[in-house]
């Protein structure tokens, strides 16, 4: 098998899945055909799905599920969720519905600054740098305003400029810290594209700076934007007397909401299970994220960030029990857009989008937390009650049927049987192993 090639993007697409399926697969046309089960049948669509990154040979589709009952700041919403674990979607909607029944979700959004940077070198004195910062700042964002311009007359920008001495964590390294605002843009390419531009002016300001020449110059490593966004902040809530969260498989409210709260205070102190914690809030994060076209890695790189931010690894919500009043709360650090990216270009993005009304990145940032939110009282409210298993392994039994390539017959009388009944992979084998028609 010949595993290596050379001017493999070069190829047509049907080259390169010929190529792969003959050098990789041992039933090449079984591969082939799979590949191509999966085009999608409207050949523009197709065609742009192609172009939205290199080398493509099919797409590789995830369920899009939706959650209704959502009341956020009084206005109802069905939220999109694109997921593929099981019990994601119907705990979403589980924990919609309840709090629909009481008064609903609130959020607001804290901040919107986002944040890119500048790292170089310099060997030279610290107080010649900043004076040379100083001198030619103003001069540097005219500059980039060429750039700017736009975002600045729809109310964005960037908001500052500051250097930072870093030497004391690593020797001759300072950077240029900028702060953005990019309305309903994520901004990613506005952010990099100013950072980029303000570097090069940087590097013409040096070759009229003695001082800094003497020492060396300036030697700029790169240019970035941060996915770690502390002050582009989201913060979402909801709450209700004790007595109004009910009897909850068959705990009384009270003593519900003082378990809530204890598995709340465990993931705020074990960071074993405040990962745990966090993935179930990013469950519901991710699935919006995904559906509305946004970058999720960069969202969870930095969401785990946040979460780490005190040295300790901790949970993201709270919880709390005051003058009889339960609340659970959290609060995200969420960059993301509602147009540029994919949100012109994935028919799927624009679909979501309408369903969710259109939002501004304002609210979308919103939603997402509160979908977050609303994740995180779902699986703790399993977790003090049934436990974990019970709900999420009925709602996995169509994947174990399908796993074992159970009949239509069979599987009408496995979800009968299994109301009543554990589910597990051992229980459905045995099921079928012993089904008769």
């Amino acid at each position: 098998m010949k595993h290596s090639i050379e001017g493999f993007s070069k190829l047509s697409k049907a080259e390169k899945v010929d190529w792969i399926t003959k050098n990789h697969f041992t039933h090449p046309e079984e591969a082939k055909t799979l590949l191509a089960s999966y085009w999608n049948k409207d050949v523009e669509l197709q065609k742009r799905h192609d172009e939205f990154i290199e080398n493509t040979l099919t797409n590789f589709y995830l369920p899009l599920g939706v959650a209704p009952n959502f009341i956020i700041n009084g206005k109802g919403y069905t939220l999109p969720l694109v997921i593929e674990e099981s019990s994601v979607v119907a705990a979403a909607g589980n924990a919609a519905k309840f709090w629909s029944q009481r008064g609903g979700f609130t959020a607001k959004v804290l901040s919107t600054e986002k944040v890119g940077q500048i790292h170089f070198f310099y060997k030279g004195s610290a107080a010649s740098l900043s004076a040379f910062v100083s001198t030619h700042t103003a001069q540097w964002l005219e500059n980039v305003r060429e750039i700017t311009g736009k975002m600045e007359s729809r109310g964005g920008g960037i908001q500052s400029l500051t250097l930072v001495d870093k030497t004391a964590d690593l020797p001759h390294y300072f950077q240029l810290h900028l702060t953005f605002t990019t309305v309903d843009a994520m901004g990613a390419n506005f952010i990099n594209s100013c950072l980029e531009h303000i570097a090069k002016s940087v590097e013409t300001s040096v070759t009229n700076e003695p001082a800094i020449l003497q020492a060396g110059g300036i030697e700029i490593v790169l240019c970035i934007l941060s996915n770690y966004v502390p002050d582009c902040l989201v913060h979402a809530q909801v709450s209700c007397s004790v007595e109004d969260l009910g009897k909850q498989d068959q705990m009384e409210a009270i003593a519900f909401a003082e378990k809530m709260v204890q598995a709340v205070a465990i993931a705020k102190v074990e960071p074993y299970r405040a990962v745990t914690h966090n993935k179930g809030i990013m469950n519901g994060v991710d699935a919006i994220v995904i559906a509305t076209g946004n970058d999720f890695r960069a969202i969870e790189a930095g969401v785990h960030a946040f979460a780490s931010r005190s040295g300790h690894y901790t949970s993201l919500s709270e919880a709390t029990i005051n003058n009889g009043q339960f609340t659970m709360e959290l609060t995200l650090p969420l960059a993301v857009g509602t147009v540029g990216g994919l949100t012109s270009l994935h028919p799927m993005v624009k679909w979501s989008l309408e369903l969710l009304g259109n939002p501004n990145a304002e609210e979308l940032m919103k939603i997402i937390a509160v979908a977050g939110l609303a994740q995180n009282f779902a699986a703790l409210r399993s977790l003090v009650t049934s436990g974990i298993q019970k709900g999420h392994m009925k709602m996995h039994l169509l994947n174990i049927l399908n796993q074992f390539g159970a009949s239509e017959q069979q599987k009408e009388s496995a979800l009968h049987y299994f109301k009543t009944n554990t589910v597990s992979v051992q229980a459905v084998r045995l099921f079928l192993e012993n089904y008769t028609a």
